[in-house]
């Protein structure tokens, strides 16, 4: 090894060769972040806050707000890359519990805004909905399941599964949040999917499903009935949940392009992944993000029901965008240490 090469590694700086010539790593792959996606996603993120100066007047102080609240989900997404899978994969269960314990929380002491109990509340420190970290908990604590299972899944891993994706769902649905609730059940479900299930198992559920309907149904509070009533006949509401838009045709054109870009490099990162656990939480962070677009933007059209899911990275908000940054840095740590799990 050249000389060169010693030394570097010496420095801690791990030397990759190609034909015998030292090549030095990129910045990039020391801090573990891929560019494309990082590129796109500040694109996004710019152009969020360009819609968020128009919807609120051109306030300023708005836009610095949200612009500050970028800046802190981007510090995380950093922080959460230089961890390994491993890590994830271990700490998966911990996660999860805790998850569940603050989302007890929330319903015995949780903070109450806007007719719904879903925030828990440090006086003086920070205000957050703990249903955001479990959009994240969930998948990862199912992938965890099914990486120590043989593949694909059988009958008695589905109802595992269907039990830690079921209490942590059923709480948050009790806040209510039912817009939440479904993208949790969405992500974990993806999950269940890209480990193999198959076709026999993936129509008994659809039936099971289908047939706890009624049940939802009933037990729906009235402006979420309203809101699937008003998807039925929009003419019933025409200035009201039905409609609405900001950026119009050529604005919603290029936001659409931006996000199949996103998802497009998200799944590429995603199939790179040489191991079970990976691929199953890879792929599950960049499909639930595939379905936060559609969701909101069928809302927005018009061709699904109003459940309160905000347009990724656009929508004003905080604590959605830091979970949603953490998943992009969970998604490229896996990409970044792709060969350090056995299968």
């Amino acid at each position: 090894m050249p000389w060169q090469a010693i030394t570097q590694s010496l420095r801690g700086r791990p030397v990759r060769t190609s034909g015998g010539i030292p090549k030095r790593r990129s910045i990039w792959e020391r801090i573990h972040l891929d560019p494309w996606l990082l590129g796109l996603l500040l694109v996004l993120m710019g152009s969020g806050l360009l819609v968020i100066y128009s919807a609120s007047g051109q306030s300023m102080n708005v836009v610095i707000a949200q612009a500050i609240r970028f800046g802190v989900a981007l510090m995380a997404m950093l922080i959460v890359a230089q961890f390994s899978p491993i890590f994830f994969l271990r700490w998966a269960p911990v996660a999860y519990g805790i998850g569940v314990l603050m989302l007890v929380a929330v319903e015995l002491v949780g903070d109450v805004g806007m007719g719904a109990q879903r925030w828990l509340v440090i006086p003086g420190v920070i205000r957050f909905q703990p249903s955001e970290m479990m959009k994240l908990a969930v998948p990862m604590m199912v992938a965890a399941y099914l990486y120590r299972c043989e593949l694909p899944p059988k009958l008695k891993d589905i109802v595992v599964c269907a039990l830690i994706i079921g209490l942590p769902v059923a709480l948050i649905a009790a806040q209510p949040d039912l817009g939440t609730s479904l993208l949790v059940a969405s992500a974990a479900i993806i999950v269940v999917l890209l480990a193999g299930l198959s076709w026999r198992l993936i129509g008994l559920v659809c039936v099971l499903l289908a047939s706890g309907f009624p049940l939802l149904w009933m037990n729906l509070h009235n402006y979420q009935r309203q809101r699937i009533l008003t998807f039925l006949n929009p003419d019933t509401d025409p200035l009201g949940s039905g409609w609405g838009e900001e950026v119009g045709l050529i604005g919603m054109v290029i936001l659409i392009l931006l996000y199949l870009l996103i998802v497009s490099r998200g799944l590429w990162l995603a199939s790179e992944s040489q191991n079970t656990f990976g691929r199953l939480v890879a792929g599950s962070i960049i499909l639930t993000f595939f379905i936060y677009v559609f969701v909101n933007i069928g809302m927005v059209s018009g061709i699904l029901p109003v459940v309160g899911v905000p347009l990724p990275l656009v929508s004003y908000g905080g604590t959605s965008s830091v979970t949603l940054l953490v998943g992009f840095g969970i998604l490229m740590s896996i990409h970044a240490h792709r060969r350090l799990l056995p299968r």
